[in-house]
C-alpha cells in the first residue's frame, strides 16, 4: 500500500488510547513497571539498553536499545495494553520514478526462505487473530507493522514478517505479478494484443486518477527537487515499466539490512522474548554495513519559484467553470528538532483550522474557491517540514487575487498575532487527544514517530508531549511575539517558496491513454518473434502458478481451539432522563465523558429526506443561542472533544424489511466540562441559527467538494451502496444518504444561485429531528462520574423540553422493539422501527461513467438477517471465497488492487477496487459461487476462514464505544454469543448448502453497479442503466 504524507496534527489526532482489563493475565506487576527494571548499559540478547524513560502522559515506559553487531535501532513502548504491535521500518530512498520501494514492499511479502509458499502475507491473514496487518511505502521509508492480542500469534507473525523482510525469495514471477509485466490480454491466446499488467501498475494508475493526489505528488516533487523527494516513491505509472527485476533485487540488497532498520514493539508482552526471537531469526545472520541512505537537506532557493500542472476535469465538481487549484508551499526546518516541529504544527492549526483562523476568514469565507487546497497546513513527513496554503475549486482569473490574499494574511498575522483563547482551545485539544483511548494506539505511535526517527531524530522526545506543551507556554510567556516571529522567519522572509497552480485539461485522460499506448508500442516494437513467444510462455507459467492450490503447511497457524469460546460481557444499565430512555455504560474512560443520542426520522416528510445529510453537516456550524458561528466553533474547541451529527440507518437484526432510521448526535468532553457541553447542545436544540445564507453557502461548497473528491478513493463503497439500493428498504435509504444520489444532490445544491429555499428547509427538518419524544441517549464514563453525568443529562432534558411535540409518523407500519430485551412486553422504552411488509426487491444494473482509468465493481445479493441460522455460514463463506478464490482471480490474475466478498445488512456483497476489468469481474464473482458449490475446499480452508472472521468479531473495542452495538442496533451480548456459537458450528456441508440456496443462479435477487471509464460493452447492453 502506498501512503501519502500526513501532518503532525493529523498524526496526533490518530494518537488514541486503549484500556484493556489485564486481570486475566495474572501478573504481579504492570508492563510499565516491569520495563522500569531495565538499566542503561544492560546487555540483552545481542542488544544494549541505551535509555529507559517513563512517559506518564501516555501511560507507558519507553526502552531504547541498539543492536551490538549491526547497529539496528530498537524502541520498546511497554504499556498495559493487550493489543501488542510490532513494526520494522527501513529508510528507502529511491532516485527514480519506477516505484522500486513500493513494488519491493509488495514482492517481499510473496514468499521467503523459511516460508517459500506464495503469498505468506495474505495467507497469514487467515491463519492468525491479528488486529492489523499491512505494509506501507512512504516517501522515504517502508514500514511493516502488525498487531495482535494473542501471545502465540505475535510470535508466529513476527517470524513471518522477519523472514519476509530480511530473507525474501524475490522470484521473477512475483515481480511480474506485483510490479509490472507485458502479457497477452488473454494469457491463453497468443494472438490477443500485448498489454501492461501488474498490481502496483494498476494501483498507481488508480492513485493518479485522483486529482488531489496528483496535486500533492507534484507539490512535493517540485518543492524538494534535488533528491529522493523529487521522485514518486510509489511509482509513476509510465515509469514503472522501466524497472527491471535485477534493479529490484539490488534495491533490496542495499536498503533491507538491519544497519538501515528501526524496530518498534508495543504492548504488555515481555521485551526479552521479542529481542531473543529477532536476534535468533534475523539479526544474528548479518554483519554491520554503512547504509548510504541518509537524505541530505534540500539546498535552499534564493528566490521563490512558480510552476503549473494539469489534471482531468471533474464531472462532479460543484462548479464546472471553477476547477483550478493554487497553493503556496514553504520549506521549513528539520523535523528532528522536536520542539520546533511541535511549535510549527500548532502555528499551522492557528493559521488554518476552523472559522476563527485568519486564512479561513480571508480565503474560504469570500467564496473564491470551494475549500482549502488538497495539501494544506504543516507536513512533517519529509526530513524538512513544509507548510502549504491555497485554494481548490477556484476560477483561473482569481489566481493573482489569491496570491495577494495569502501574502496580506501573513502580514496581518505578523501584526496582530492570535487571541489567547484560540491558543488555549488548541492546547485543550491536545489534552483530549492524550486522554482519549483508542484500540490501535500502538499503530498510531508507530506512525507518529516514524518520520522523525527515520532521520535519526529522538523518538522518545517526540512522545513527551507535555514537555513540549510546557516549553511552548513558557516561550509565549517569555516573548508574547514568539509566534509572530516564527511567521516572519518561516513565511514572510522565506525565499524557498513554491507557488503551484493546477488546471483541468479536457484531453488529460486521452493524453494519458495515448502516452501509455506509445510506451507500450515502443516496448512491443523492440520485441522479436521469439521474445513474444517467450512472453506468451511466461504468461502461461504465471497463470499456472497462480492457479495451483498452494501448500501453506510451512506457515505457522493458530487453531480454532485457540479462540475464546465466550465473549466478554459489557454490562449496561437502563435509565431515563426527563422521560427519555438512557443507556449508561461504566468504563475506564480516563477522565472523559462520551455522549450519544439517537433521534428518529419517523415523523420526517419524505420530500425532506435528501436534505438530512446536509442538515447534519451544518447544524453544529451555523451558530446557536447567543453565539455566532465563530464563537460557537471556539466554544466547541475549548469545551469538548468535538460535536457532530450523522445519519444512522440500522437494519433490524431479524427482519430484512425492517429498519430504524435516525440521526446520531455524538460528543465527548473532559469531566470538568460536562455542563458546558450540554449547554452547547441545549442551544443547538432551542435556538440554532438558520439565517446566514453566506455561511450556509461556504459549508455547502466545502461539503460538495469533499464528496466529489472522495469518489476516486472510495469508489468501491459507492458501487456497493448503489448495487444494494433496490434489494432492501435499508439499501434505498443508504443510497439516499450516502450514495451517488447524495453526491449529485449536493452538486445541485452547490450550483444554486440562491439558497433561501434550502435555508427555509432546515428549521422544518430540525422540528422533526431534535424532538426529545423521538430520542434515546447513551453515556459512557467512569463509575465515579456517572451520577454527575446523569444529573447533567437531566438538566439538559429539562432545558430542551419545549421541543417536545407529538407528531404522527409518516408511515403507519411501525414495530416497537424493547430497549431492554429482558423486560416484559410493553413495559419499557423501545426502538421504533419502520416495517415495509410489501417491499419487493428488484434487479438493477447501473453504470456511472467516470474520468478514471480503472473500475470499481460491485454485485449484491439479498440473503438473510443477523439472527438467521444461515447468517454465520454466509459470513464464513464470504471470508473463504475472498481468501481462497477471489483474491487469486481478481488481484493476482486480474491485476486489481483488491477485491472480495463481505456480508452485512442482509446482503452478500462482492466488490473489486481499482480494477482494470469491468464486466469480466462480474463473471469472476459468479464463478466463485460455482467454485464453492463444487466443494473444492478443505477443512483447513474453513478453519482459516473462521480465524479470519473471529479476528474481526473479537477486534478490540475502545471504552468510548463499549455498548454501542447494543445501543444502535439492539444486538445484545446474548445475541452475539448465539452468533458466535453458530460460527463455531459451520461445516463444509452448510457452506455448500448456503452457496446453492442464496447465491446460485435463479435463487438470486441481485443488484450490480460499476464506476469506471467509458465502456462500449455496457453501452450496447440494454439491461444496464447508464447514468
Amino acid at each position: 500500500m502506498f501512503r501519502q504524507s500526513k501532518t503532525v496534527l493529523q498524526k496526533l489526532r490518530n494518537l488514541r488510547f486503549q484500556w484493556q482489563n489485564p486481570s486475566w493475565r495474572f501478573r504481579s506487576t504492570s508492563a510499565t513497571e516491569r520495563a522500569l527494571q531495565y538499566q542503561a548499559g544492560q546487555k540483552i540478547h545481542g542488544f544494549t539498553v541505551k535509555e529507559v524513560v517513563t512517559v506518564p502522559d501516555l501511560f507507558l515506559t519507553a526502552v531504547k536499545l541498539t543492536h551490538d553487531n549491526t547497529g539496528a535501532q530498537y524502541l520498546h513502548a511497554a504499556r498495559d495494553d493487550q493489543n501488542n504491535l510490532f513494526s520494522v521500518q527501513l529508510r528507502t530512498t529511491p532516485m527514480d520514478n519506477t516505484g522500486v520501494p513500493h513494488i519491493l514492499e509488495h514482492t517481499v511479502l510473496c514468499g521467503s526462505e523459511k516460508y517459500p509458499c506464495r503469498d505468506p502475507f495474505f495467507k497469514m491473514l487467515n491463519r492468525s487473530l491479528s488486529t492489523f496487518m499491512n505494509a506501507f511505502t512512504a516517501s522515504d521509508f517502508t514500514m511493516y507493522p502488525f498487531s495482535t492480542q494473542n501471545g502465540k500469534d505475535f510470535q508466529n507473525l513476527l517470524s513471518v514478517y522477519l523472514d519476509a523482510v530480511f530473507f525474501p525469495c524475490l522470484r521473477e514471477l512475483d515481480f511480474w505479478q506485483e510490479g509490472w509485466r507485458l502479457e497477452n490480454e488473454n494469457p491463453t491466446d497468443p494472438t490477443s494484443p500485448l498489454v501492461f499488467k501488474g498490481v502496483v501498475f494498476n494501483e498507481m494508475k488508480g492513485a493518479f486518477s485522483d486529482n488531489e493526489r496528483v496535486y500533492a505528488q507534484h507539490l512535493q516533487n517540485k518543492l524538494y527537487p534535488d533528491h529522493t523527494y523529487g521522485v514518486v516513491s510509489g511509482g509513476e505509472p509510465l515509469a514503472i515499466p522501466d524497472l527491471s527485476w535485477e534493479q529490484l533485487k539490488h534495491f533490496h540488497a542495499t536498503h533491507y539490512h538491519p544497519s538501515n532498520a528501526r524496530f518498534f514493539t508495543y504492548g504488555d508482552l515481555p521485551l526479552e522474548q521479542h529481542l531473543k526471537q529477532i536476534q535468533e531469526e534475523a539479526l544474528s545472520k548479518f554483519e554491520r554495513t554503512e547504509p548510504d541512505t541518509a537524505v541530505p537537506n534540500q539546498p535552499h532557493w534564493d528566490r521563490p519559484r512558480e510552476d503549473h500542472v494539469t489534471c482531468s476535469p471533474d464531472a462532479m465538481a460543484p462548479d464546472a467553470a471553477k476547477q483550478n487549484t493554487l497553493c503556496m508551499s514553504y520549506l521549513l526546518g528539520d523535523i528532528t528538532d522536536t520542539f520546533e516541529g511541535f511549535t510549527l504544527s500548532l502555528l499551522s492549526s492557528l493559521m488554518i483550522s476552523g472559522p476563527n483562523s485568519p486564512f479561513y476568514k480571508t480565503l474560504i469565507e469570500p467564496k473564491i474557491g470551494t475549500n482549502f487546497s488538497s495539501v494544506v497546513g504543516y507536513d512533517g513527513s519529509t526530513k524538512e517540514a513544509s507548510f502549504s496554503i491555497g485554494l481548490q475549486g477556484m476560477a483561473e482569473e482569481d489566481t493573482e487575487k489569491v496570491k495577494q490574499i495569502i501574502v496580506q494574511t501573513i502580514d496581518e498575522i505578523i501584526a496582530n498575532g492570535f487571541e489567547e483563547e484560540r491558543i488555549e482551545a488548541l492546547l485543550h485539544k491536545i489534552e483530549i487527544q492524550m486522554k482519549h483511548q483508542s484500540t490501535s494506539f500502538g499503530l498510531s505511535l508507530a506512525s507518529y514517530i516514524a518520520s522523525c526517527w527515520n532521520h535519526d531524530g529522538d523518538p522518545v522526545q517526540l512522545l513527551k508531549i507535555s514537555d513540549s506543551v510546557a516549553q511552548f507556554r513558557q516561550a509565549l510567556k517569555d516573548n508574547p511575539r514568539f509566534l509572530q516571529e516564527k511567521v516572519l522567519h518561516y513565511f514572510k522572509d522565506n525565499t524557498h517558496r513554491l507557488t503551484l497552480s493546477m488546471s483541468p485539461d479536457e484531453a488529460y485522460l486521452e493524453k494519458q491513454v495515448k502516452a501509455e499506448e506509445e510506451k507500450l508500442q515502443k516496448k512491443v516494437q523492440a520485441l522479436s518473434e521469439s521474445d513474444k513467444k517467450d512472453i506468451y510462455e511466461k504468461g502461461l507459467e504465471l497463470l499456472s502458478v497462480q492457479s495451483k492450490i498452494q501448500d501453506a503447511s510451512c506457515l505457522p497457524a493458530l487453531k480454532v481451539s485457540d479462540i475464546e469460546p465466550t465473549i466478554a460481557v459489557t454490562p449496561v444499565e437502563m435509565g431515563t432522563a426527563g422521560g427519555v430512555p438512557v443507556q449508561y455504560c461504566e468504563q475506564p474512560t480516563n477522565g472523559m465523558v462520551y455522549f450519544r443520542a439517537m433521534c428518529s426520522l419517523n415523523t420526517l416528510p419524505e420530500d425532506l429526506k435528501l436534505y438530512v445529510p446536509l442538515f447534519c453537516s451544518v447544524i453544529t456550524k451555523m451558530g446557536c443561542g447567543g453565539l455566532d458561528y465563530r464563537q460557537q466553533a471556539q466554544q466547541v474547541e475549548l469545551k469538548t472533544g468535538g460535536m457532530s451529527i450523522s445519519t444512522s440507518v440500522n437494519p433490524d437484526y431479524s427482519n430484512m424489511d425492517m429498519y430504524e432510521q435516525g440521526v446520531l448526535l455524538s460528543s465527548s468532553c473532559l469531566e470538568r466540562n460536562l455542563p458546558d457541553m450540554f449547554h452547547l447542545w441545549s442551544d443547538i436544540f432551542n435556538s440554532p441559527h438558520f439565517d446566514d445564507e453566506e455561511r450556509l453557502r461556504v459549508l455547502v461548497m466545502m461539503s460538495a467538494q469533499e464528496l466529489a473528491n472522495g469518489i476516486s478513493y472510495s469508489g468501491h463503497m459507492y458501487a456497493m451502496t448503489r448495487a444494494a439500493r433496490s434489494l432492501t428498504p435499508t439499501g434505498e435509504l443508504q443510497e439516499t444518504f450516502g450514495g451517488m444520489e447524495q453526491v449529485k444532490f449536493m452538486k445541485r445544491i452547490a450550483e444554486m444561485p440562491d439558497l433561501t429555499q434550502v435555508l427555509r428547509t432546515l428549521p422544518r427538518i430540525k422540528r422533526h429531528i431534535l424532538n426529545p419524544l423521538n430520542m434515546r441517549c447513551a453515556v459512557n464514563s467512569t463509575p465515579q462520574k456517572m451520577s454527575d453525568a446523569a444529573g447533567q443529562l437531566d438538566n439538559f432534558m429539562s432545558n430542551v423540553a419545549s421541543n417536545k411535540k407529538d407528531r404522527k409518523p409518516v408511515r403507519s407500519d411501525i414495530t416497537e422493539r424493547l430497549l431492554d430485551p429482558l423486560a416484559a412486553p410493553g413495559s419499557g422504552p423501545s426502538r421504533k422501527l419502520i416495517t415495509e411488509p410489501n417491499f419487493k426487491p428488484c434487479q438493477m444494473k447501473t453504470f456511472f461513467p467516470m474520468p478514471f482509468p480503472i473500475n470499481f465493481v460491485s454485485e449484491c445479493i439479498r440473503t438473510v438477517p443477523f439472527t438467521h441460522e444461515d447468517y454465520a455460514s454466509l459470513n464464513i463463506l464470504s471470508r473463504m471465497m475472498t481468501a481462497k478464490y477471489l483474491h487469486r482471480e481478481i488481484r493476482e490474475k486480474g491485476g486489481a488492487y483488491g477485491g472480495g466478498a463481505r456480508v452485512g445488512g442482509g446482503l452478500f456483497t462482492f466488490y473489486s477496487y481499482r480494477d482494470p476489468n469491468s464486466v469480466q469481474t462480474l463473471s469472476t464473482f459468479r464463478k466463485s459461487v460455482d467454485w464453492v458449490r463444487s466443494g473444492q475446499f478443505t477443512q483447513q480452508d474453513i478453519d482459516e476462514a473462521k480465524l479470519s472472521v473471529f479476528s474481526a468479531v473479537d477486534s478490540p473495542v475502545a471504552p468510548s464505544n463499549k455498548g454501542m452495538g447494543r445501543f444502535l442496533s439492539g444486538i445484545t451480548d446474548e445475541l452475539k454469543q448465539a452468533h458466535r456459537e453458530r460460527l463455531f458450528a459451520v461445516t463444509d456441508k452448510s457452506l455448500v448448502d448456503v452457496a446453492g440456496r442464496y447465491l446460485g443462479i435463479g435463487q438470486r435477487t441481485c443488484g450490480v453497479a460499476i464506476l469506471g471509464p467509458e465502456n462500449d460493452t455496457i453501452k450496447k447492453d440494454p439491461s444496464w442503466v447508464v447514468k
